[in-house]
């Protein structure tokens, strides 16, 4: 149904305020705009030195002149399938679009086989042109425009171009949430918010200082272990991922299970802690969260978790209370954790000693990385399911995303103080130090993960494409303690949050680490449903004394407020 001039005539006065408003906010980000060109000159320079082997390689180039023909003529003798989500609408089935949608994964196909086939590229090179081609090529994908998407065309049809003036408005709301930066919106930022309807586990905040504040969530057994547990979330998100709702909160389930349970709730930093380095998150984050949790429960000796940066972090301050012969942490588990950073995967698509030097001098600029700019490399790994098929839904069909908690997570960004970040990516992505003996120091004093020797549980996902499965493992080869390791279906995030009653997925156990990583999955056993119980039942065995409940509000360190904080509060929009 077409939509009345009066609705029209409101949608475009809206749009006015909203145009004028996103100008003097991309005027304002001309300074960002120029860091951003300067990154994709390096892409363009690796593209055209790839393309300059390529010309070298005329038969090559005839076999993809092939390839891509009888490709097409395929396409045009019979109906080709698309298996492709972009494309499943039955709209795509229509003569032309359905052929269009087929030469484009065609055309995909064979640029990416011929890429990948340039010789004399050296590994990094090639790994980061394939990852640029691979995002051109899911740009230019006919499903992100109007005159080539036939359900944008069906849509603009039925509601009278409504939906062109909503996803106009739609994209200079994004841009103007973003602060001139585009940031797509992929969830109902309405729909949740910490405190609320995320992060609600019952609990208080018992310390605090400029980085950290520490929960303590509230005992629902009468009895615990007598071991607390401390959380290490990483900081480049918001904590909560790991209490999101009731049933699929980790913290919950591990409190549920009679454990006395601390997290660590980052702040949300601004530029004036632009030189708060990785050294003032080893000493005002864990280190001072392992007092604060022995000042409460008298108690010192703990168990402790990492989650990704959060486990990297965990990594080093072990080595480090090691040296000072400080043992107050009695195990570690590490979650989808890079102690050796050999294989970054695609990540290292963004780093290169020219990449970091660029983000060097914009974070001296802004003292911070943007949470929003982070957020979007990420969500770049996976970019057709993380960015473009929201390009379509909120702009070409003009909707709006449904509510979704752990996108919702996604999108509430955290920034990244300069000097932390500019140590992290040099000494761990760019050059791999930690894993080394003395490769990086922490208060003057060298850190070497062989001497820990606690033991650890290693959780990794089969899929992760942030911390690859086989990296981690060589980081689990470090350390000289007992080491079990277990590989969990799905991802970076689903692959740990799989709620003890899901039924989802599966993980793979293998009690000996053995020299590689094939040979470890090529021998271990395949567990059905979620690892937490496998989990717990490890952890356990490591905390049989138990003792009566501890009361967040009648510990020795007094409770400051409620559960989730506010810290965790504090966003960038």
């Amino acid at each position: 149904m077409a939509t009345n001039q009066q609705e029209f005539q409101q949608l475009i006065e809206q749009l006015s305020e909203q145009m004028h408003a996103s100008a003097d906010l991309l005027k304002k980000n001309s300074e960002r705009m120029w860091f951003d060109f300067q990154r994709q000159m390096l892409m363009t320079q690796d593209v055209t030195l790839a393309l300059t082997k390529l010309a070298q390689s005329p038969d090559l180039l005839a076999q993809y002149q092939q390839q891509l023909a009888s490709g097409l003529q395929a396409i045009f003798q019979q109906e080709t399938p698309l298996n492709d989500r972009r494309f499943k609408d039955e709209q795509w089935q229509q003569p032309g679009f359905q052929q269009l949608a087929a030469m484009y994964l065609n055309f995909c196909q064979t640029t990416q086989n011929l890429i990948g086939d340039i010789p004399d590229l050296e590994q990094d090179l090639k790994q980061r042109v394939e990852f640029f081609v691979r995002q051109w090529l899911s740009a230019i994908s006919p499903s992100n425009f109007l005159a080539t998407n036939p359900v944008a065309l069906h849509e603009t049809q039925v509601s009278g171009g409504a939906n062109l003036i909503r996803g106009l408005q739609n994209y200079l709301e994004d841009v103007r949430r973003g602060d001139g930066m585009h940031t797509i919106k992929m969830t109902d930022l309405e729909a949740y918010a910490p405190g609320r309807n995320l992060a609600v586990t019952p609990g208080k905040v018992v310390f605090q200082n400029d980085l950290i504040q520490l929960i303590q969530y509230q005992p629902t057994t009468e009895k615990v272990a007598k071991k607390p547990l401390l959380i290490v979330p990483p900081w480049i998100n918001k904590y909560y991922i790991l209490d999101l709702r009731s049933e699929n909160s980790l913290a919950k389930w591990v409190v549920e299970q009679g454990h006395t349970l601390f997290m660590i709730s980052w702040v949300n930093p601004d530029a004036s802690m632009k030189d708060k380095g990785f050294e003032n998150y080893l000493n005002e984050g864990v280190l001072a969260a392992i007092d604060a949790i022995e000042q409460t429960t008298g108690e010192s000796s703990i168990n402790t978790i990492g989650y990704c940066l959060g486990g990297t972090l965990l990594g080093t301050a072990l080595a480090y209370m090691k040296s000072q012969n400080d043992n107050r942490i009695a195990s570690a588990t590490f979650f989808t954790t890079l102690l050796d950073f050999t294989y970054p995967g695609e990540l290292g698509c963004f780093l290169s000693q020219e990449q970091l030097d660029i983000l060097n001098q914009q974070m001296a600029q802004e003292g911070v990385l943007d949470g929003r700019a982070l957020a979007l490399s990420y969500n770049l790994l996976r970019e057709n399911d993380l960015h473009w098929s929201y390009h379509v839904n909120n702009y070409l069909l003009g909707k709006q995303p449904p509510a979704f908690d752990l996108l919702y997570w996604n999108a509430d960004a955290t920034n990244l103080p300069a000097a932390m970040h500019s140590f992290y990516l040099e000494n761990m992505y760019l050059h791999n130090r930690l894993r080394e003996p003395g490769g990086i120091e922490m208060n003057g004093v060298a850190i070497d993960l062989s001497q820990i020797d606690i033991p650890c549980f290693f959780l990794s996902a089969e899929k992760d494409h942030i911390a690859l499965w086989k990296s981690t493992y060589l980081g689990a080869q470090l350390l000289s303690g007992p080491v079990e390791f277990v590989l969990a279906g799905s991802g970076h995030v689903a692959g740990v949050i799989n709620p003890a009653n899901s039924g989802k997925y599966s993980y793979f156990t293998n009690n000996q680490l053995v020299a590689t990583s094939d040979e470890w999955r090529a021998s271990a056993e395949q567990q059905e449903g979620s690892w937490w119980p496998y989990w717990m039942k490890w952890l356990n065995s490591r905390s049989k004394t138990k003792v009566a409940a501890r009361d967040p509000s009648a510990g020795h360190l007094p409770a400051l407020e409620d559960a989730p904080g506010s810290y965790v509060k504090k966003t960038l929009s």
